[in-house]
């Protein structure tokens, strides 16, 4: 049997432990799973009355993380209808774009996102309905728009329920992150939310367990990977509506967080705040890392500091997202890997002949199980689109298995690049770096070059603060690269820079520097 109404199996066993904990709410913002679920029937009575959204319909959503995200998603799932949340970085003619690619019912929206909204909304004016966040004044609302808190208060309380439920019911859209090429809204089902639910559960929560939720919540990080399998479980999801690293060290010890998840770019920027060195990790059973390869230095600097346990992770929107997991007792023995695969996940390593590799060797990864999307709306309407005749899944990285099973992330495809005839992985490149005592964040990209092909470009951002800053030169950097690195993949240039360009999930935007890179004309 699949659930899709979540809440009220919430209210259900756990009604008044607390379920979210919204950040920028202060005081009014924790939630119990009464609370939750009550918010969900007020949400869906009004989509379902005022608006007439039923099974199928779409509902989107533009806003900065908070509770409202898991109204609509639970309220979505009473109806059977579909949540689509939006990317608040986009500009308003990518969102037009989304909106009439996606055709909501109605919009939900954070008032700081007003003026996109309405230059969206007049080019797709089929939206009729939209509901603004907050309490703020009719006559301070877009024309149009109705109060968010409003309308949930101006419903009764009633219980709605869809009685039939398949598994293939799509409960929200997932847009890829949109590093390369134009995003797609993965279709995430009833089925691929239990089995990844199911997955997490048996390889990283327990029961009582509390987690932060900073990640942006319309990427797949947000919603999937800790959230909603911790609503699941009765545990308390701690929402951030903006992250910042003095902040997350102070949520942590207020309250008692168990398992957390972060991109490495984050954690090292957590290691650079004042608050590091007496933050508590006191309630803290692991620290997750997934996005990118964690560098290995960072994971020596947590255990020496917190004795705190990481677990490399790896997972992408069209699958899962969970799809390894490594276990706190093989991370440093294994550090680099991203783990093994999840109990419900098969893996393996294949080559350009699409023969599987053997322990050692690097070919592209592909997963196969019952926790992948059902292809990309608009795309590929049938569930096994998104797969091949096999069913395996191409997840378009290169990756290693060693002879344990244990999995290693060598690099993305497209990232990898030939110079002077031979691979060049950035990621190794990137390892060599972080290496460097003064390196607080780097990123490698390939570069067109008239001799060798393609030559890498490396771009750093210095430490500063509590970590004495060495002396960063263009000239230091790449010697330190000689004395770790084989000839042909030292980076032939290397910028120093204030800050490196992420995407709104905190991965470093490679696409941006390469771009850059390529319009400096010769690395040399």
């Amino acid at each position: 049997m699949y659930i899709g109404d979540w809440m009220e199996r919430g209210e259900r066993y756990w009604p008044e432990r607390v379920a979210v904990v919204d950040v920028a709410r202060g005081d009014a913002g924790r939630f119990t799973y009464r609370a939750l679920n009550e918010r969900a029937d007020r949400l869906a009575t009004w989509l379902r009355d005022q608006v007439g959204v039923g099974v199928g319909d779409r509902v989107g959503l533009l806003a900065h993380n908070g509770v409202e995200y898991l109204d609509a998603l639970f309220a979505c799932g009473k109806l059977g209808a579909i949540l689509v949340p939006y990317n608040w970085r986009e500009h308003w003619r990518e969102l037009a774009e989304r909106i009439a690619q996606t055709r909501p019912r109605a919009l939900i929206f954070d008032p700081e996102f007003k003026e996109a909204v309405a230059e969206a909304l007049s080019a797709c004016p089929e939206v009729q309905h939209t509901l603004e966040l907050g309490e703020a004044p009719e006559e301070a609302l877009l024309a149009g728009s109705r109060g968010y808190e409003r309308a949930l208060a101006s419903r009764p309380r009633e219980r709605v329920a869809r009685e039939d439920v398949d598994p293939e019911d799509i409960v929200c859209l997932l847009f890829t992150g949109g590093t390369t090429g134009r995003p797609k809204g993965a279709r995430v089902s009833l089925r691929m939310i239990a089995w990844n639910t199911l997955n997490t559960i048996l390889h990283e929560l327990a029961r009582g367990d509390v987690t932060i939720t900073h990640t942006p919540m319309f990427h797949t990080g947000g919603l999937l990977v800790y959230t909603l399998p911790l609503l699941t479980l009765g545990g308390t999801v701690v929402i951030m509506r903006r992250w910042t690293a003095d902040e997350m060290l102070a949520l942590v010890e207020r309250e008692r967080v168990t398992v957390m998840f972060c991109v490495p770019t984050q954690y090292q920027l957590m290691m650079e705040s004042p608050r590091f060195p007496g933050a508590s990790f006191a309630s803290v059973r692991f620290l997750t890392s997934g996005g990118a390869p964690l560098p290995v230095p960072v994971i020596e600097a947590y255990r020496a500091r917190h004795g705190v346990a990481f677990k490399q992770g790896f997972g992408m929107t069209e699958f899962g997202p969970g799809i390894f997991s490594m276990n706190p007792e093989d991370a440093d023995a294994r550090a680099g890997s991203v783990g093994r695969p999840n109990y419900f996940v098969d893996a393996r390593i294949i080559g350009d002949d699409g023969r599987a590799l053997g322990p050692g060797e690097v070919g592209e990864l592909v997963v196969r199980g019952p926790s992948m999307s059902s292809g990309y709306f608009g795309v590929h309407e049938d569930p096994r689109g998104a797969a091949d005749e096999g069913g395996w899944f191409h997840t378009g990285d290169l990756a290693r298995c060693d002879a344990d099973g244990f999995y290693y992330i060598v690099d993305r495809a497209k990232d990898m690049f030939i110079s002077g005839g031979e691979n060049v992985y950035p990621v190794e490149v990137e390892a060599a770096l972080y290496r460097h005592p003064a390196v607080a964040l780097c990123a490698v990209v390939g570069v067109p070059d008239p001799r060798w092909g393609e030559v890498g470009v490396a771009y750093v951002v210095k430490k500063t603060g509590l970590v004495a800053s060495a002396d960063v030169d263009e000239e230091g950097l790449i010697a330190h690269c000689r004395e770790h690195l084989a000839r042909y993949k030292v980076p032939k240039a290397i910028r120093v820079r204030a800050s490196l360009p992420t995407t709104p999930a905190g991965k470093i935007l490679k696409r941006a520097l390469a771009d850059e890179a390529r319009g400096e004309g010769s690395a040399t």
